[in-house]
């Protein structure tokens, strides 16, 4: 078996789903955003105040490069992961990468705390700016794209689940 990677917007449920996915399979989950806090001892908005948006995709780069795929996992990435090639090329490398698409507005509903979540972009960027320049890779890096709009937690789990089960070869 692969391992489950999410990959989507701040905010999509990517670390919601995962830790129950993986607890349903019997999986380790990792999540990168707190892979990058442990590396840095800072939370990832101090990350993005003293590094800018290029030092924390290059922390987010560094964690997911330092992921250790021995043996499967689930792995909710940080909403920036698509941005750098390599990372991606080794997330995909290793696993099965689930785009978690929830469309825009619900997105923008869900974060309420843009100024301290420490999203990788540039504080003029509206959520539907990042939102439009995002989406794209998302869509080139998934192997599977997961539509959880108007369906609750346990629904998306069961959608996973059965995308990795049933529609995927791992």
């Amino acid at each position: 078996m692969k391992s489950i990677i999410l990959i989507g917007m701040p905010g999509c449920g990517k670390s919601t789903l995962g830790v129950i996915l993986a607890k349903e399979l019997g999986l380790d989950f990792v999540d990168t955003d707190i892979l990058i806090q442990q590396r840095t001892g800072e939370l990832l908005q101090e990350t993005l105040e003293k590094k800018g948006v290029s030092g924390l995709l290059d922390e987010e780069e560094q964690a997911i490069l330092s992921l250790d795929f021995s043996k499967p996992c689930v792995v909710s990435t940080g909403g920036s992961a698509p941005l750098r090639e390599k990372s991606m090329e080794h997330l995909k490398k290793h696993g099965v990468c689930i785009y978690i698409k929830l469309p825009c507005d619900e997105i923008e509903k869900r974060i309420n705390n843009r100024d301290s979540r420490g999203i990788a972009a540039e504080k003029d960027e509206t959520i539907v700016d990042i939102y439009n320049y995002r989406t794209p890779f998302y869509e080139k890096y998934a192997d599977i794209i997961c539509d959880c709009s108007e369906k609750n937690v346990s629904e998306n789990v069961a959608n996973i689940r059965s995308f990795v089960e049933n529609g995927i070869k791992t």
